[in-house]
């Protein structure tokens, strides 16, 4: 058989098999046209006379079962009843997609070969073509409505005369095409960012330019950067926004501070992390006549300073969120507010919005009160001072405080005044109560390790440590969450207890996926502990359970990370349906506007409320909401990615030592294992383990040796080395080290 036959009949094959797709691919696109077999034939590219029959038989075929109709003898056009979805495409790394459409349940699979150029996250319309008996389906993009993004960070391959820039997003399943007048001034090999501007039907890649160059790929700058751009962060403000800050009058006039509760003379703090620059919460504290205790919660009235529609205000909400990386913060508000104006400082009067409680000595609320306020902090105290006056009285059964002569914390020594180390004492008491009571009626107990590292003045890792939440942060998070939850309720639903149905923003959390919490429940089987699903009531306590089981055991991370993954993720909605996590029935966010847009708007609507004005349109603010929660999944990911680039760094510098890791994930190409003293997580891929042939257990998430029936098993200790930290990718591969003591 000669090459030209055998190229013929695979041809033939390849339209045997895939016609009806390909017939309904170019009819869809083209909805509003009509096409004969040859005009098929000719965008398939068949040119033999076989083929063109087998598509002559193929539009019979269609006509009939109303696939598709004859508009005229021999032209076809799609069939006008079929019925188009629109929802978001999730990209997988194969290149495959899922659409995710409100109209349907269950997604919607997309191969690769049906994209028809839409990206990762892009809004698009798409035909189910095929229903399978599973109950799957299989659909074909016919339109993209948005994109996601076209702009991507990656790696420049530069040939003579154009460029191909390999995109860092596994989810971009293909390189992008630079012309050489497009190039900038990019070298090969340079980190770049590259702007998408055209992708021709017929072509295979996209074309695009060079819009930044961000250096070599590994340095410090040029990755940090990268982070920045690939999640859209801008890290400094537009002239105007910084011009429009600089000229807000910052000074407190008396007409202002008439239209507000004064507190100024009462006695106010703010407890915060070591390194917090922006306060945007204080507490006051007083004992009342009656024995009760008034306790303000109060926080930065930056509602005040930034006005709806103007130029601020638009900069803060297309951010929504600051941004905490290892080494920087990329803030939601210009300096001038965020750390001057806005933050809480010491010994300076500042304009704050309130929730004000009378409270007595079994945490019981007797009064409330809500609205704007102006107050003067006394005092500005870290987390660790904060803990040395709960640490020093744990013992103790009356408000008696030991003050210690001296505590050196920010290089400074001081003793704190007795009445704040009172009041804190006794805050410190009604949280736990407050705490206590969460528990009781199903609050989950999340208190997951967060990873920090010490830098040097070249911003790298020195060392790792672990942030711990003791009773001085817990005594901060009750408080709030009490402001946040009163708030949501005074305006959710009346005093009869019943919802008003009034627009506001409310920070709610689903009940847990039924899948998940199932794998999760055969996951930590394997690993020795049970976990029981029959009922709400029981999953919140066995999760309880087992959560306060691990705590200090090696494996206390890998339950921790696979339990979070379990649950849904809260989000901001105006459609309230509560808190599962917090057990909390109404729950929103009012005390962090400094930081995170949607309280801002909760400030807003609460005066709106306060004034005595009628509900506005939901529909706005659930776009904002929408857009607030996309911004914060957006920055999550970005400081995950700034950790775990720090986490390589630093692992880099060790590649010589071994280290004791915990087995956190077993999959057919190797096993996941993080180290124990410093949570750094790296692959030992399967072809590295040489001691026998090792083949992936599924049912028991272990890999096991043919020959020896040695197995490694999620939840297992062992010895690792580094064997390569590759910054770019953000990828540590461990090999085992067998010789090292356990």
């Amino acid at each position: 058989m000669s090459k030209k036959k055998k190229k013929n009949f695979k041809k033939k094959n390849r339209v045997m098999k895939n016609l009806t797709r390909d017939i309904l691919k170019i009819l869809n696109q083209n909805e509003n046209k009509s096409f004969n077999y040859k005009q098929i034939a000719a965008k398939l590219a068949i040119l033999d006379p076989a083929g063109k029959q087998e598509i002559i038989n193929k539009l019979v075929i269609l006509a009939s079962k109303n696939k598709i109709k004859e508009v005229e003898t021999g032209k076809f056009q799609i069939f006008e009843k079929r019925k188009y979805h629109l929802g978001k495409i999730d990209i997988n790394q194969q290149g495959n997609g899922y659409v995710i459409c409100e109209d349907l349940d269950g997604d919607i699979f997309i191969p690769n070969r049906n994209l028809n150029h839409a990206l990762h996250n892009d809004y698009v319309k798409v035909y189910i073509y095929h229903r399978k008996a599973n109950g799957k389906t299989e659909g074909d993009i016919v339109e993209i409505i948005e994109r996601a993004k076209t702009e991507f960070v990656g790696i420049l391959q530069l040939s003579k005369n154009f460029g191909f820039v390999i995109p860092d997003d596994t989810k971009m399943y293909v390189d992008i095409f630079v012309p050489k007048k497009k190039l900038l001034y990019a070298e090969n090999g340079d980190k770049v960012i590259v702007n998408i501007t055209d992708w021709p039907e017929n072509s295979e890649k996209p074309f695009g330019k060079i819009t930044t160059v961000l250096g070599k790929p590994g340095d410090h700058e040029t990755e940090i950067h990268s982070i920045l751009a690939a999640y859209n962060l801008p890290y400094e403000f537009p002239e105007r926004v910084e011009e429009d800050a600089a000229k807000l009058p910052i000074e407190i006039t008396k007409k202002e501070v008439a239209k507000r509760k004064d507190f100024r003379d009462v006695l106010t703090f703010t407890i915060d992390p070591i390194t917090a620059k922006d306060f945007d919460d204080a507490l006051s504290f007083q004992i009342l006549e009656n024995g009760n205790y008034q306790i303000g919660i109060h926080i930065a009235d930056v509602s005040h300073y930034v006005q709806e529609n103007t130029i601020l205000d638009t900069e803060a909400y297309a951010r929504a969120t600051s941004v905490y990386l290892v080494d920087r913060v990329v803030p939601m508000l210009p300096e001038i507010l965020s750390n001057n104006v806005c933050s809480l400082r010491p010994n300076e009067e500042k304009l704050t919005f309130s929730a004000v409680f009378e409270i007595d000595n079994n945490a019981k609320i007797k009064n409330q009160w809500f609205g704007r306020t102006v107050i003067y902090s006394d005092a500005r105290y870290a987390y660790e001072e904060a803990q040395v006056i709960i640490d020093t009285n744990k013992n103790s059964n009356t408000l008696q405080t030991i003050i210690p002569k001296q505590i050196s914390l920010t290089e400074k020594e001081y003793a704190m005044p007795e009445p704040i180390a009172n009041a804190i004492l006794k805050l410190d008491e009604l949280a736990k109560i407050l705490r206590k009571e969460r528990m009781e009626t199903g609050a989950l107990a999340f208190d997951k390790i967060e990873v920090k590292f010490n830098l040097d003045e070249k911003a790298n890792p020195i060392s790792v440590f672990f942030k711990e939440s003791k009773d001085a942060n817990k005594l901060i998070e009750e408080f709030m969450l009490l402001a946040n939850k009163k708030v949501a309720e005074f305006i959710g639903k009346n005093k009869a207890g019943n919802p008003t149905n009034k627009t506001f923003i409310y920070r709610i959390h689903d009940e847990p996926d039924l899948q998940k919490i199932a794998d999760l429940q055969r996951i930590v089987k394997n690993l020795g502990y049970t976990l029981e699903v029959e009922s709400k009531e029981k999953l919140t306590h066995s999760l309880n359970k087992l959560l306060q089981e691990v705590k200090g055991k090696p494996e206390q991370n890998i339950v921790e990370t696979l339990a979070i993954r379990s649950m849904s993720k809260a989000k901001y909605t105006t459609e309230n349906i509560g808190h599962y996590g917090l057990a909390f029935e109404y729950y929103s966010h009012f005390t962090s506007p400094i930081r995170r847009y949607p309280d801002v708007m909760t400030h807003r609507l609460l005066q709106h409320y306060l004034d005595g004005k009628n509900s506005p349109e939901k529909t706005i603010y659930e776009e904002k909401c929408d857009h607030s929660s996309e911004r914060e999944h957006m920055a999550t990911k970005a400081e995950r990615d700034s950790i775990k680039y720090m986490q390589v760094k630093y692992m880099e510098d060790h590649q010589n030592k071994s280290f004791r890791g915990v087995i956190t994930g077993v999959t057919a190409w190797g096993i996941y294992v993080e180290i124990v003293e410093n949570k750094c997580e790296g692959m030992v891929r399967t072809k590295d383990i040489k001691d026998d042939f090792y083949t992936f257990d599924e049912k028991k998430f272990a890999l096991v040796g043919q020959a020896t029936q040695n197995s490694y098993t999620l939840g297992d200790e062992v010895m690792v080395k580094v064997k390569n930290a590759d910054l770019e990718r953000k990828h540590l591969d461990f090999i085992l080290d067998n010789d090292a003591i356990l």
